[in-house]
């Protein structure tokens, strides 16, 4: 079974967008930068060519990357979210020891930003709160060691 890649509405559309423009300007881009290289001549000793070459390669994979991504997305709305228990796309108020409390939302993988809240679903900390209700106490791994939260509130 393919991995599912969960998001909201907006994220899917960005990606689409991010994909048709690797699939058209990008890859002008690129192709052109190869046409210029090959007339360098010997493609040997031609460090603009490897260099053209790899950034290609790079552009293939990643449009490889978000076909596969939009053909196995799943869109997460408001409307199908739980509030009795954390799930993708809920806003969570997270109690660290005596620290003061925390907003959270938890996202998929292709929309987390850490600096802004936005917590993966498949990190430490989102695969610990998911699925918790209010009240309850978690445990996770991180860099600074087992950190331990409270879950206070789901919207």
């Amino acid at each position: 079974m393919a991995k599912e890649y969960k998001m909201t509405l907006e994220k899917l559309e960005e990606l689409k967008r991010e994909l048709h423009y690797l699939r058209t300007q990008r890859a002008d881009e690129v192709n052109n930068k190869l046409k210029e290289a090959r007339s360098f001549g010997d493609l040997s000793e031609n460090s603009e060519y490897d260099e053209a070459k790899n950034e290609q390669g790079k552009l293939y994979s990643r449009i490889q990357e978000l076909d596969n991504i939009l053909e196995n997305a799943v869109i997460v709305s408001d409307a199908d979210l739980p509030t009795d228990r954390v799930s993708v796309g809920s806003r969570v108020l997270l109690q660290y020891g005596d620290d003061e409390p925390e907003w959270i939302t938890v996202v998929g993988s292709q929309e987390a930003d850490p600096r802004r809240g936005k917590i993966s679903d498949e990190s430490p900390l989102g695969r610990a709160i998911i699925d918790g209700k209010v009240g309850q106490k978690v445990s996770f791994h991180s860099p600074a060691g087992v950190q331990e939260c409270t879950i206070l509130e789901i919207q």
